[in-house]
């Protein structure tokens, strides 16, 4: 089969051998695969390894084959995959063993892939294959970090930085489904059009001074994936025992953080990455319940999976990019 790998310190098509199912595994015949930051950053993980890897953490398609013991799919089944590995009930951090799919274990940027049946859902009618191919990884961090961690819900104002990234679009979309206020922040005009369009209530520029454009705002939770560059900005405008979620770092890791200020504020400080099964199955649930769609920014080919890379490297996508594998 065709699949785009990282091998020798090199991305690339290669051909693999085909997968096949194993105990308690199905064999998904992938039609769309969705990028994400991750897998442009493990190249430079792996460095120069000589195994080839398949690269990819999303993607959705139909069940070609089933292993012994699987009762629960059968071969037509149109599913996604669920790229968070081993982490199925809904706790306060990820149990042993919980990975990412994509590395160490072969991805979804390939035309077929072989995995446990325990992490495929099945596809909600209402999404194109490139909705569904892009979704997981993005709705249900977006999902986990606004919900379970922020515990957004009627009434409250969420402050988003950064509106173009695909969690961020599903974070939009999510807290206005549930009648949340959006303000969101953004550097490019174009996007903030998007985020406004998509249901955003309000779009700043990023470099506007915030306390004084929200100052009539009361901002109850900060979503934030930008990281050293807007935390304490985002502190700035946060009200005074207000939530600030973390899911992601763009820029650079480490904060300084005026201890004294943030006690005083009462402020209260989240981690939080990907999420569980069962909240997974949540964000299914609630695309269906809202009729929600995922927002596809561009669509490449698995042949033109190094355009693809590029593409999102220069962070002009606004939502989610997909490479089409079959159909």
């Amino acid at each position: 089969m065709k699949a785009f790998v990282h091998e020798y310190g090199k991305v690339k098509i290669k051909a693999m051998d085909e997968p096949v199912a194993d105990q308690g595994e199905v064999v998904v015949s992938l039609r769309v695969a969705g990028l994400n930051r991750r897998d442009i950053n493990i190249p430079n993980r792996r460095g120069g390894k000589a195994e080839a890897l398949v690269l990819g953490s999303d993607g959705a398609g139909v069940i070609e084959s089933v292993g012994k013991g699987v009762t629960n799919f059968s071969i037509g089944d149109e599913v996604i995959i669920n790229p968070g590995l081993r982490w199925y009930e809904n706790s306060d951090a990820p149990p042993k063993g919980f990975d990412i799919l994509g590395m160490p274990d072969h991805g979804t940027f390939a035309e077929k892939i072989a995995i446990s049946a325990e992490q495929v859902e099945k596809k909600p009618a209402h999404l194109s294959w490139e909705e569904a191919g892009v979704l997981a990884l993005s709705a249900l961090t977006g999902y986990r970090a606004l919900f379970t961690k922020g515990e957004v819900k009627e009434g409250d104002t969420v402050f988003i930085p950064g509106a173009g990234s695909g969690v961020a679009t599903f974070l939009i979309s999510f807290a206005k489904n549930v009648g949340a206020k959006v303000i969101v922040t953004s550097r490019s005009e174009r996007k903030r059009k998007q985020a406004m369009e998509l249901g955003a209530d309000i779009a700043l520029d990023t470099n506007s001074d915030w306390p004084q454009e929200l100052a009539d705002e009361t901002i109850d939770v900060v979503i934030d994936s930008v990281g050293r560059a807007t935390f304490n900005r985002s502190l700035e405008v946060l009200k005074k025992g207000g939530r600030i979620v973390i899911f992601g770092a763009t820029t650079e890791d480490t904060v300084d953080l005026n201890l004294r200020t943030f006690f005083y504020g009462q402020y209260q400080l989240f981690g939080s990455t990907m999420g569980s099964r069962q909240e997974l199955r949540a964000v299914l649930k609630h695309l269906e319940e809202y009729k929600t769609h995922a927002v596809v920014d561009k669509t490449f080919t698995l042949d033109n999976a190094e355009d693809a890379f590029e593409y999102l490297e220069e962070n002009k996508q606004f939502g989610k990019v997909a490479l089409r594998i079959k159909g």
